[in-house]
């Protein structure tokens, strides 16, 4: 091997990248260049393919927002009538009933009806989708082990 001197370090050769490393550490493992990525055909989408995740994020939103809204809208009904309408609110439906003591007593009922749409809306619309997630990741799943 013919090389030319360092003017600055006459002793030592110019790095070689025969030997695999540099002869200045010889106990440091082979320098290697990084691999290539292998080619195959195009990669299937991973598992929870983003646009059944984005369907299934707004299928639960929609369930949550109907739930929450009916539940706390009546509420918030409930307290705007007792601040802004004191009459409505004392006035009496039967003998020594009044208003606002049914319309308290309704929340119990108005709760139970958001529990109910919660439950209905995830059985119709989020199940359904979570379902086809699960079902194709445990197909997803399968195809990895066989590979």
């Amino acid at each position: 091997m013919s090389y030319e001197p360092s003017p600055r370090y006459p002793h030592r050769p110019p790095h070689d990248p025969s030997p695999g490393y540099d002869t200045t550490y010889p106990w440091q493992p082979p320098v290697r260049a990084p691999e290539p990525p292998p080619r195959h055909r195009t990669p299937e989408p991973a598992l929870g393919h983003h646009s059944d995740l984005r369907i299934l994020r707004g299928a639960y939103r929609w369930q949550r927002r109907t739930a929450t809204l009916t539940a706390l809208g009546y509420f918030t009904l409930f307290l705007i009538l007792s601040a802004f309408a004191p009459s409505f609110m004392t006035s009496e439906i039967a003998d020594g009933l009044p208003t606002g003591l049914v319309l308290a007593l309704a929340q119990i009922p108005v709760t139970w009806l958001a529990i109910g749409l919660y439950e209905h809306t995830a059985r119709r619309h989020v199940d359904p989708i979570a379902a086809r997630i699960r079902k194709q990741s445990e197909v997803d799943a399968k195809r990895e082990a066989a590979r």
